[in-house]
């Protein structure tokens, strides 16, 4: 049961991916519950299906057209039967870079997907993306790092 219920999982993640490289924001935000909360990278939040919908509408048509989503290696973990959290580090892969695999840095995100039942549907309710800024990496983080080291001495 359980393994079905990942592959019913999985197999939503991909249609997602799918309506994403297609542009369509319709069927992209089919996939979510109406009354699903969406969070952005940038913070702004949505909610609910159309407006999931009409919030993708202009990125389609404009900077994210022909653009694919990457998701490799999720991680789905079930809360219960009819609940799956799906954590997973992903991004964009946009129009004019073909020949890549991998999102660049800049587009690196942590998502989190919240999916429940619907019948024989696994479809999200709740979605957050986030930048994957490891501290280490930033500036603040490269400084922090260098202080403490210096303080051991």
């Amino acid at each position: 049961m359980a393994a079905a219920a990942e592959v019913a999982v999985r197999a939503t993640l991909s249609r997602l991916a799918d309506a994403w490289g297609g542009g369509d924001p319709d069927h992209y935000a089919a996939l979510f519950t109406e009354d699903a909360d969406y969070t952005a990278f940038d913070g702004t939040r949505v909610a609910g299906r159309r407006a999931i919908a009409d919030g993708h509408r202009a990125l389609f048509a404009g900077i994210m057209r022909g653009s694919r989503m990457t998701m490799p290696e999720p991680n789905i973990r079930f809360v219960t039967p009819d609940v799956a959290v799906v954590c997973a580090l992903g991004g964009i892969i946009m129009r004019w870079q073909r020949g890549r695999t991998r999102p660049s840095a800049k587009r690196l995100s942590s998502v989190t997907f919240v999916l429940v039942r619907h019948d024989d549907a696994w479809l999200v309710t709740a979605f957050q993306n986030t930048r994957h800024r490891p501290w280490s990496r930033t500036l603040m983080g490269r400084l922090m790092a260098l202080i403490s080291r210096g303080g051991d001495r």
